[in-house]
């Protein structure tokens, strides 16, 4: 796994008091800095991998680019000393591909768990899709998205290992079958870099595919589907009132608290094929 996992030394305490000591595994967590045409961005705390993944994700989501080819080259650089960390990235855009507004730019650090920290506004982030969804399509078996939160967890390598790490996957909606799935740190580089791997595919809009996440839905979640043409947006847990009022002003299918075969759905229900009780009204 090379960086992405790190060894530490750590105390156990047992219920009854009882103290060993033992090696113990940690998900390395490690600062990005996302520049475009050298210019810095954003600096994110994620897990190393996929970089170039994330970035393109992150690009999409923030929409800067949609269509295939805008992205010309990805290189990570060297730091000051000379000394390549492998934790700074350049994007180059194809020529006519406008650079990311001003309003963008995070003066402070993206951590893990927030990823709008550091936008002007809320309506910075309320950013216009180039994929817009099509009304009740596409139509899925809710037992198949039911049935999602398992796939990602027995896929979760990193996760069985440490225990501290997000996940997002992105399936099709006919068949329930793994398209990808990544692991981070922060639950939003988890879907940027399941966004990007797509986008660096050709495969955008993914409006035959459903995106599993293993927390909650944030707004910023469900912005970055919606970015990228995703009709279905399926977490664990609960979703925001923003990611409901904008899964809604979208057209998007959210569904929340999907486990052992319930879900609640707060919008979207026309695409969701109900065989049984197994959706919680």
């Amino acid at each position: 796994m090379g960086r992405l996992t790190a060894r530490t030394r750590v105390a156990r305490i047992a219920a009854d008091g009882a103290l060993a000591r033992r090696e113990d595994l940690l998900a390395v967590e490690e600062p990005l800095e996302l520049r475009v045409g050298g210019r810095a961005l954003s600096v994110t705390m994620r897990t190393p991998g996929h970089d170039q993944e994330l970035a393109a994700g992150f690009l999409v989501s923030e929409g800067v680019v949609a269509a295939p080819g805008q992205i010309a080259r990805m290189i990570h650089c060297a730091s000051p000393d000379g000394e390549n960390t492998f934790n700074v990235l350049d994007v180059t855009l194809a020529p006519g591909v406008p650079a990311p507004d001003a309003s963008l730019e995070r003066h402070v650090y993206t951590t893990s768990s927030c990823g709008v920290c550091g936008k002007a506004s809320i309506d910075a982030v309320r950013t216009r899709s180039a994929f817009p969804l099509t009304a009740g399509d596409p139509l899925v078996r809710s037992s198949l998205v039911a049935a999602l939160p398992d796939r990602l967890r027995e896929a979760q390598e990193i996760f069985e290992r440490t225990g501290g790490l997000h996940a997002a996957g992105l399936f099709d909606a006919a068949t329930g079958e793994p398209l990808v799935i990544r692991e981070d740190v922060g639950r939003h580089n988890a879907v940027d870099k399941v966004l990007g791997w797509a986008y660096l595919a050709g495969m955008l809009p993914l409006s035959g595919a459903i995106l599993q996440v293993s927390g909650r839905a944030s707004f910023e979640l469900v912005q970055k589907a919606s970015m990228a043409g995703v009709p279905i947006l399926s977490a664990v847990s609960a979703p925001s009132s923003l990611a409901v009022e904008l899964a809604r002003d979208a057209g998007l299918t959210l569904a929340g608290f999907v486990r052992g075969g319930a879900m609640v759905a707060y919008s979207g229900l026309e695409r969701l094929r109900v065989e049984s009780e197994a959706l919680v009204p």
